[in-house]
């Protein structure tokens, strides 16, 4: 247990990763309309706790994987939980793509290529918990309202620090919107 735990702080305790690249299309405050563009993701969805994804997703890029390479952590990491199930995302680095990604030896990992879409998000700092992501959610779709914009689907948390970091934490609400 003191290894997995030294090699997390390691791993996170650097804060150069890179970051999934988004179009800004409105800003105002901490409230923001994105379009991202198609990328490559890692993705487990299970019944159980969100910790059992986030191993099996590490464990994809440090090695568990068909050509055995270590692959490169990037942030954000995109969580939803619901009733039924808890999903994670990692998203891969832009110089992968579906034919070159190595393969997961683990059947609960999937690769997959996201759809371009536009979303909308709320930030905010800290550490997130139930508490935070519930009120930040509340004034997202506040917001969207506000706009007169449709959700689709979930919203969802997003986070781009490692657990280990303490100050200037960025924790974001998003949901994917209709926008034109």
């Amino acid at each position: 247990m003191k290894y997995i735990l030294l090699t997390l702080f390691m791993i996170f305790s650097t804060t150069k990763y890179e970051t999934q690249k988004y179009d800004l299309v409105f800003s105002e405050d901490d409230f923001e309309i994105r379009f991202y563009h198609s990328s490559l993701k890692a993705k487990v969805v299970s019944q159980r706790n969100a910790n059992g994804n986030f191993y099996k997703l590490f464990q994809f890029i440090s090695g568990n994987n068909s050509k055995g390479e270590k692959i490169a952590m990037t942030t954000p990491v995109y969580m939803k939980n619901d009733d039924n199930s808890n999903t994670m995302e990692f998203v891969m680095p832009e110089s992968y793509d579906i034919e070159t990604i190595s393969k997961p030896r683990d059947e609960n990992v999937v690769i997959y290529e996201s759809e371009a879409k536009h979303f909308a998000c709320i930030r905010y700092g800290g550490y997130s918990n139930t508490g935070k992501f519930n009120m930040h959610s509340k004034k997202l779709i506040e917001k969207l309202s506000d706009l007169k914009i449709k959700t689709v689907g979930d919203l969802f948390y997003v986070s781009y620090n490692s657990p280990y970091k303490v100050f200037n934490r960025r924790n974001e609400v998003m949901v994917e919107i209709e926008y034109n």
